[in-house]
């Protein structure tokens, strides 16, 4: 087992090189830069901006002196408001982190009891209006669902408050974040239940007089989230710092707003940081999930 955690590790460290190349060169091959603005800076205040961050050297050398600060723990300063991007990530990521995981929880809880609802009662009433609303739910995009929450709860009803600094509401964010992944692990549960109740060893549960509830959740439920997991590895980093457009909306001051800010600003170091961020969270989820299998089943090893 440690080989392969050495082997994914390595690995991870090679995916995360690669996702800071085509970034950076990516970003820096879209027309533009940092310090345009609707009313234009002169030429020599652009070039002394330009010295003042390195901006002026070749590209490859930007690369290599990014990278280099970047294995001594330094992600440099918003090239808009000069603050150092460590202390906007620390101050920003939290509020991302709650409100991601607390709508990832909601997905997993509710998706997985839906899920296996829906595959015990297969073909009846509570199976098709879970199929419906998870279909439902599966086809409406998020920023439709989090603007529809807003104007009916916050605005008509004003039963739930608009999130503030101040007043920290994460009811409807988490609602709006956590519909399609929920829909998504409730299919999922379904397909995943449906499989394992038709094996033989639920066949010989049965016949040995096991009963329902046991045979249930420690023999089918347990083999059917494999899938689940497979899923909510990235999925979870995702959540975490890709909730730009839910964020947006909410007005919630987490990462995934700022990210939105750095693209718009062209804010070159805020962009690479936050997507160094992203990549490393995901691969560490995902590590994470495949080391989840062997505890779900213990017939899997690991080459």
């Amino acid at each position: 087992m440690g080989k392969y955690v050495l082997k994914r590790i390595l690995l991870a460290v090679v995916t995360v090189l690669i996702i800071c190349a085509i970034t950076f060169f990516t970003m820096h091959a879209v027309p533009g830069g940092p310090f345009n603005r609707e009313k234009a800076l002169s030429e020599a205040t652009v070039a002394a901006l330009n010295a003042r961050y390195g901006l002026d050297k070749p590209v490859g050398e930007q690369f290599l002196l990014y990278m280099k600060g970047i294995l001594h723990g330094d992600f440099g300063v918003s090239l808009k408001n000069g603050r150092e991007i460590t202390s906007i990530i620390k101050e920003s990521f939290p509020i991302s982190a709650k409100l991601g995981v607390s709508a990832m929880i909601v997905a997993l809880f509710f998706g997985t009891i839906f899920g296996s609802t829906a595959a015990l009662m297969r073909n009846r009433i509570p199976d098709r209006v879970i199929v419906f609303f998870s279909t439902l739910f599966t086809a409406v995009p998020s920023f439709v669902l989090a603007t529809l929450l807003l104007l009916v709860f916050s605005i008509r009803l004003g039963w739930v408050p608009v999130w503030s600094p101040k007043n920290q509401n994460y009811v409807l964010p988490v609602i709006a974040l956590s519909a399609y992944p929920m829909s998504y692990i409730t299919r999922l549960s379904k397909t995943s239940m449906l499989d394992a109740l038709s094996q033989d060893y639920i066949r010989t549960a049965k016949a040995k007089g096991v009963s329902r509830f046991k045979m249930i959740f420690k023999h089918a439920l347990r083999n059917s989230l494999i899938p689940v997991i497979t899923y909510a590895g990235p999925q979870i980093a995702y959540i975490i710092t890709g909730s730009m457009v839910i964020e947006t909306i909410f007005t919630v001051g987490g990462l995934g707003s700022k990210f939105v800010s750095a693209i718009n600003n062209r804010d070159y170091t805020l962009i690479m940081a936050t997507t160094i961020f992203l990549a490393v969270l995901m691969v560490v989820a995902n590590v994470i999930c495949d080391l989840l299998y062997k505890l779900v089943d213990p017939r899997i090893k690991y080459d």
